[in-house]
């Protein structure tokens, strides 16, 4: 998330800006807010991640796309790019452009000092109106640890948290796993 709200404006005039922009904003309520650059840390942890998914992915009918691709919570309503998401077929789409997923399983955002607040509370609550919402996971960019919330089949949701590298994930919603300290493979902490 960023800073200066603009204007109030509608989902398709966000749309309409958003699709010929330079620059991502996300769109909260009807302001767009201007998206900040990631750290170095962040960059490789998401890409760490997302190449542990695909090879486990190949011949499901589930994947896995990076920042780039939107999600739109209608009950915002909100549209935002996580820093990874996985999707299963059929993928709902918002509109023809396919830019933008309607809905997604598994949604992952690492975590920035001037959104982890954010992230763990409101984008969470927008992210659970998700029909087929059933894993979060919030990762450290300054120390090893996993916040992983999972959607129990009565609806409710349950939080685990992993500090220890050599703990193996499990994501079974979409049937992958992954060690903990492979994520953190290349990311230099401020002590290092």
């Amino acid at each position: 998330m960023a800073t200066q709200p603009s204007p109030l404006f509608t989902i398709q005039q966000y749309l309409d800006i958003e699709r010929a922009a330079e620059f991502r904003s996300e769109y909260i309520d009807g302001g767009m807010y201007a998206m900040s650059g990631g750290s170095p840390n962040h960059a490789v942890i998401a890409m760490l991640l997302g190449a542990k998914l695909v090879p486990q992915l190949v011949g499901s009918n589930c994947r896995v796309a990076g920042s780039d691709l939107r999600v739109y919570c209608k009950s915002g309503p909100v549209l935002t790019y996580p820093d990874l998401v996985v999707y299963c077929n059929p993928a709902k789409f918002m509109d023809s452009k396919k830019d933008t997923l309607a809905d997604a399983t598994v949604i992952v955002e690492v975590l920035s000092p001037s959104t982890q607040n954010y992230d763990r509370s409101q984008k969470f609550r927008y992210y659970r109106s998700l029909p087929s919402f059933s894993e979060y996971l919030l990762l450290a960019q300054d120390e090893i640890r996993l916040e992983h919330h999972v959607r129990r089949e009565d609806g409710a949701w349950v939080f685990r948290e992993f500090t220890d590298p050599e703990t193996e994930i499990v994501l079974d919603s979409i049937h992958c796993r992954f060690r903990l300290g492979d994520l953190y493979l290349w990311v230099e902490f401020e002590s290092e």
